[in-house]
């Protein structure tokens, strides 16, 4: 297990050892050559490894000063190097003091004594070292930051492309807008043709083509879903839907729209309204003798009101959850433009009747609108 450790430290760390063995080896050739002989073994080990430590504990706190990950001043650069000078003296003197006394102590050699040549030669090796390292450092950061231009460079080349490519797609969607105009002109044409043909021939069927041409032209130039809509213009649609179920079943449908007060002005997010209504028909017995669907709209100039009011249809119990799901969208919807201005319920009663009820603060008409324009 110690040996698997050792590798993976040397695979992290083989450039240092490398870097480190041709230094040492290098510094020993030279001064043996100046000196004429080796020194002694122990002191090399132990010299070595003071400088090479002191290298790596320089680094290490120069490193978190430059960026910034300890409180200091620039000024107390100063003292970090002679705090590190003076570990040096206080670890090397003993342990040289030591080696010349014990392991090669010899009669001829002078006495180690701590005086300013010594003082000196020590700080200068201390000097040498915290110098390396501090190069070091400022090629570890000016590496670091190349890297991050060029990631920066590459990044803004990336939203470069992307920009050209959005650029693109938006000339082939507005292309295709206008030629999209194309098709529903045609098809208004086209179906007003056939409402006037119908029109006297077969007045039900001409009804059905123009209470379904009116709601496809709303379809088309239906706003944004974070804008609103005059709530008015969302009642002439549900009554372009009512019709044409009436039409569609020979007028067998009980559904009733009441519509309290002037809705001039009012603007309201679009198609949840429609949504309820559609829901309604989908989910609710339309044909109750007894109990209609109801939709109420009620506006007092500073509270809307809307509620509807239907029995759920017993064949369609399994589609109840999708119907929940429906609601939670539109509570969401009212929510980005109401926030706490609203409140949506909606719930089944012991008579098997579904209810749903929205109201809504109307301090100013054009409140929802102001909102609405800051989502």
């Amino acid at each position: 297990m110690n040996i698997l450790k050792i590798k993976s430290w040397y695979t992290k760390n083989h450039i240092h050892v490398k870097a480190w063995a041709i230094f040492i080896i290098y510094e020993v050739s030279i001064t043996s050559i100046v000196n004429k002989g080796l020194g002694d073994v122990g002191s090399y080990l132990f010299h070595y490894s003071l400088n090479i430590g002191l290298f790596y504990f320089h680094a290490t706190f120069f490193q978190k000063l430059m960026n910034g990950n300890i409180n200091f001043k620039n000024w107390l650069y100063i003292p970090l190097l002679i705090l590190e000078i003076i570990l040096c003296l206080a670890i090397s003197y003993p342990v040289d003091y030591l080696l010349s006394t014990t392991i090669y102590y010899h009669p001829e050699r002078p006495k180690l004594e701590f005086n300013s040549i010594y003082v000196l030669r020590v700080t200068w090796r201390a000097l040498y070292f915290i110098a390396f390292s501090s190069g070091y450092v400022f090629l570890l950061n000016s590496i670091k930051e190349r890297r991050r231009v060029q990631k920066l460079e590459k990044q803004n080349l990336i939203n470069q492309i992307e920009k050209q490519a959005l650029e693109n797609d938006l000339v082939q969607s507005q292309n295709n807008f206008l030629r999209s105009q194309i098709n529903p002109h045609f098809l208004f044409n086209t179906l007003n043709f056939i409402y006037n043909d119908a029109r006297k021939k077969a007045p039900l069927a001409a009804d059905a083509i123009m209470n379904l041409s009116e709601m496809m032209r709303y379809a088309l130039k239906r706003p944004e879903a974070s804008e609103l809509v005059p709530l008015s213009e969302e009642v002439e649609q549900i009554e372009h839907l009512i019709n044409l179920h009436k039409l569609r079943t020979a007028n067998t449908i009980n559904f009733n729209l009441e519509v309290n007060d002037d809705l001039f002005g009012l603007r309201f997010p679009p198609l949840i309204l429609l949504t309820l209504v559609e829901n309604m028909f989908k989910h609710g017995n339309i044909t109750h003798s007894v109990q209609p669907c109801i939709v109420q709209i009620n506006y007092d100039r500073k509270n809307l009101v809307i509620t509807t009011i239907n029995m759920i249809n017993d064949v369609k119990k399994k589609e109840v959850e999708s119907h929940h799901v429906g609601m939670e969208n539109i509570d969401k919807r009212l929510n980005n433009f109401y926030k706490d201005r609203y409140s949506f319920k909606f719930y089944k009663d012991e008579t098997n009747r579904y209810f749903t009820e929205i109201r809504v603060d109307i301090e100013n008409p054009m409140a929802g609108l102001n909102q609405a324009a800051n989502i």
